[in-house]
This record gives C-alpha cells, sequence and structure tokens, in this order.
C-alpha cells in the first residue's frame, strides 16, 4: 500500500479538473504522508503530498523531507519542475555538471528533460516543496540510483 500511496504522491496520474471558482484550501495533513520508495529514494525521505494536478495549475505539488544523506534517484520530468528550499541543506546535480548547494529561500527551476537527482547533504537534513509539472498525465520518469561515491 506505501508504494502505490507514494506513487501517487510523487507520480499522480492524470490531471483532475479544477474544483474551486474561487480559493480552495487543503488543510494541513489532510493527505497521508508517505516513506519514499526505494525505487524512488535512497535514504529516508518523506513525501507530503500539498496539492494535485488540476487542469489549471498543471503542477503536483508536495513537501519532501530528507534526512541527511537521502537523495532521489537520477530522473528528469517530461515538463519540468520547481524545487523552493524550505529548511537545512541540500545538493543538486544535473548530469555532467558539478553538485550545487541548495539552502533555504532558493528556488531551482530544472528544464524539462534534464536528468538530475537532488537531496539533503551528508550531514544535514533538507525540506522542499516540490512542484512537477504535467505533460501526457505524466510528470516523473525515475531512472537508476545515485551511487554513494557520486553523491559524496
Amino acid at each position: 500500500m506505501n508504494k502505490i500511496l507514494a506513487a501517487a504522491a510523487v507520480s499522480a496520474v492524470g490531471i483532475v479538473p479544477a474544483q474551486a471558482e474561487s480559493i480552495e484550501i487543503k488543510a494541513n495533513g489532510s493527505a497521508a504522508s508517505v516513506i519514499g520508495v526505494a525505487g524512488n529514494f535512497s535514504g529516508h525521505a518523506v513525501i507530503s503530498p500539498l496539492f494535485p494536478p488540476t487542469d489549471i495549475t498543471r503542477a503536483s505539488t508536495g513537501l519532501v523531507n530528507f534526512a541527511p544523506g537521502a537523495r532521489t534517484v537520477w530522473h528528469t520530468h517530461p515538463a519540468g519542475q520547481m524545487l523552493i528550499v524550505t529548511s537545512g541543506q541540500g545538493w543538486v546535480q544535473e548530469e555532467g555538471k558539478d553538485r550545487r548547494v541548495i539552502n533555504p529561500g532558493d528556488v531551482v527551476w530544472v528544464a524539462a528533460g534534464v536528468k538530475h537527482w537532488h537531496g539533503a547533504t551528508a550531514t544535514s537534513p533538507m525540506a522542499h516543496i516540490a512542484l512537477s509539472y504535467m505533460q501526457d498525465s505524466k510528470n516523473v520518469d525515475w531512472l537508476e540510483p545515485v551511487p554513494d561515491e557520486q553523491y559524496r
């Protein structure tokens, strides 16, 4: 069941119709948080869904908390992804380029199709809000793990 919930939280299938025509509030904790599955994360990561994609927003939105040393596997997004770092310190790396430090308040844009990973540093936890944009009912393509040697 956790694997199914994690897949729904990180890779929401399809775009749901907009439900509000004015203001809609999703109460904190109204969607269950899930542990990141081993095929998509290394280390301990918790995904808390914030808002599903709609025909207007076109992005699934979630808060991801990474323990020190936790990170995503290599992956791409067919329509791009925005990360807003909320706490801690993390790293993000585009394939073939140097790893970069990200801190609270930093906003990271990952263009469509760019192979990358992101997560906490080896000594600090990190949290970010991820907006993963949908294309053809898909928002992510998970690839291979980031080896420990490459991560460090």
